[in-house]
């Protein structure tokens, strides 16, 4: 029986598991880059706006924009590192199995809202794309489509980072159980 827990479906999903962390530590790393870029959007606004009296509409919407890839690729780097929220005080309490089923019951969880954001995500971003959306402000930034073409593509990493934590809590239920 142990024989089957290592078998070649076994070493296959471990090694799916490990390109998709990998491939989730990389985009984290590098889009984590723009929290810098954020920080210095945001201290020149607020330096052009209280000591020269001025600023740009364009400037203002660029913080958000830079935001939401922040926020949409952190997600799932987040939940690769255990860095997500979770009632740690009762989690800490878990038996180690326990502890397992808890976080395979969440990467489900995790990957059923995935898939249910992509899906109603695409509809809104073809039709943002269709109207060439851009921003109602004079002075704003256009392409707002593009931004929002964000939305499907940050959860399908979050969905392949759910896949990868699912995979890595049936391993360690397997070895549980061995």
């Amino acid at each position: 029986m142990p024989e089957q827990a290592h078998g070649p479906g076994a070493r296959a999903a471990s090694a799916a598991r490990a390109g998709i962390e990998r491939f989730v530590d990389v985009v984290g790393e590098w889009i984590s880059w723009l929290a810098l870029v954020i920080v210095a959007v945001m201290a020149t606004n607020v330096l052009l706006r209280y000591l020269f009296r001025t600023g740009s509409v364009w400037s203002q919407e660029l913080e958000w924009h830079l935001l939401v890839p922040l926020v949409l690729f952190g997600m799932s780097y987040a939940m690769r590192h255990g860095s997500h929220v979770r009632v740690d005080i009762l989690y800490a309490r878990f038996q180690e199995r326990t502890k397992v089923y808890v976080d395979l019951l969440s990467a489900l969880l995790y990957l059923a809202l995935s898939v249910l954001v992509i899906a109603f995500s695409l509809h809104y971003v073809e039709q943002s794309y269709v109207i060439s959306e851009q921003s109602q402000d004079p002075g704003g930034l256009p392409y707002r489509f593009l931004l929002k073409a964000l939305i499907p593509v940050g959860f399908a990493l979050l969905l392949a980072q759910s896949v990868a934590v699912a995979l890595g809590c049936i391993e360690k239920l397997k070895k549980l159980k061995a």
